[in-house]
Formats: structure tokens, sequence, C-alpha cells
């Protein structure tokens, strides 16, 4: 599967910042083309790339006051291979996080999935908060959790996500957030999903249902969105003047009913 993506960002620096980016395809995805281009003027900026421990790579760059130009490019064929997950790892997404407070729904969690494990109880949290949130572009903060989203029953999808992944761990199933790129996304923007660990491997949720699981390209892997963003910074001041994200696949890919196990390819 051929899939092509791209990300425009504009990017009003007030004062000298250390910035860091997460917009490009992961370490393990199958890129066989990209271009990373951080202009200002006549100056191009070089980045360090910095890659975590779960493969998301991370571009650091020291940035002047000014209108910095942020561009990328990829294209993406094949399969992502498997790799093993280790007991640590594992473990990590077994515990609360800042958006995804699995000690807080967890008797909410017991109460309504009770019984339920595999791929089973993988099948009925998606469907629960599928069912149970309305997708509101513009309604939720970038402060709100699981909590929160469980409470209003409204948000975007990293607000389905961090709902998924509280419900999950609460009934002891690790649980983690992953940012991607989606083809036929709709509206089209960074996307964020949840993926359970099951029988040796990791399967995507998209509660939102929004877009086809099987043509993902994931970004960034986390605990939660707070491990993911696509912009932070740190010393400065950062203001995002435009921002264009695009995504889609060269090759038809099947319709996705959403109950069968799929993984990030």
């Amino acid at each position: 599967m051929h899939r092509v993506v791209t990300s425009e960002l504009d990017l009003d620096i007030g004062s000298p910042v250390d910035l860091i980016l997460q917009i490009t395809a992961a370490q393990q995805m199958p890129v066989v083309d990209e271009r990373l281009t951080l202009t200002q003027g006549d100056r191009v900026y070089t980045p360090t790339e910095i890659i975590d421990q779960s493969g998301s790579r991370l571009h650091r760059v020291s940035a002047e006051p000014g209108l910095l130009e942020v561009r990328y490019d990829a294209t993406i064929a094949g399969r992502n291979p498997t790799t093993r997950t280790s007991d640590l790892e594992a473990i990590t997404y077994l515990r609360p996080s800042r958006y995804c407070q699995s000690d807080e729904v967890f008797q909410q969690a017991r109460r309504q999935f009770k019984g339920l494990a595999g791929e089973d109880l993988i099948g009925a949290v998606s469907e629960f908060v599928a069912a149970s949130t309305t997708y509101t572009p513009g309604y939720s903060h970038g402060t709100d959790s699981a909590v929160t989203t469980l409470m209003t029953g409204q948000g975007v999808c990293r607000d389905y996500a961090h709902a998924v992944i509280a419900l999950l761990r609460a009934m002891d199933m690790p649980a983690r957030y992953a940012a991607c790129y989606a083809p036929g996304l709709e509206p089209m923007d960074f996307h964020a999903v949840a993926e359970a660990y099951h029988d040796g491997a990791w399967y995507v949720i998209d509660a939102t249902r929004l877009a086809n699981r099987a043509s993902l390209v994931r970004i960034a892997t986390g605990r939660d969105a707070a491990d993911c963003a696509f912009l932070s910074y740190h010393g400065g001041n950062v203001g995002l003047q435009r921002m264009r994200v695009d995504a889609w696949a060269m090759t038809e890919t099947v319709s996705d009913d959403f109950a069968e196990l799929v993984q990030i390819a």
C-alpha cells in the first residue's frame, strides 16, 4: 500500500525559542522518500533528530524571531514490520497518565465491561465510546481528559482516544495513544487513535469512525497526547499562523467495518 502525507506549518516566532516538532512518519514506518524543511526567509534550519523508545522522531531546533515555514512530505510503501513489546512497555501502558486517568474511571469500567476480556473487551469499549461521544470540533480544550470526555460526551479524536485508553487500562489491558496521518479523514488534520495490547500485538481503535485504520501512518506513540504533540516549545513565544495537513492512499483500500482487529501498517 502506497500512501503520501504532507504537512505545512507557518509559525510566528516572537522570541528565541527551543522548538520541538513531531510531524514526520515514525522510525518503523516503511518510508521510501521524505523531505523536512524549516526556512525563515533566506535562512534554512537543520534540526536535530531525536528518536524515542517507541520510534517517534522528534525534530528539535533553536529558532530566532520571525516567520518560520515548516514543510514535510513523505511517501510510505508497504507494511510496517511488527516489533516485540517488552514487559516494561506493557506495564507502562497499564498505568494512569495525565489525560487517561484509568484510576478515576475504574468503577465505571468495571460495571460497564464486567466479565469481558481480550477481543470482546476491545470491541465493547470501542462501541461504547463511539456511541456515547459526539464528534464536536472546537468544543474541547487541550487540558481536557478522558474523565471530561466521558462526562460531557463530546470531543475530537484526541478525546475519543483518551476515553478508550482510560477504560481499557481500568480493565487491565495495556493501551496507548498514537498520532497519525489518516488518508481520507474528514475534516483533514493530524489524527489520534488508541491502541490496545492483546495476545502479543497492538491493535488500533478509532472510536471516531472517521478514518480507515488500515491506511494510517504512525507519527508518534505515547501514554497520551502529552507525549505526542505535533508542536511544543520552551523558553519563547510561538504562534501557529497556518496549518495544512493532507494524506492519501495511492492504492484502493478495503472499507473498514471497525469490527475486526487491525494493526497500524
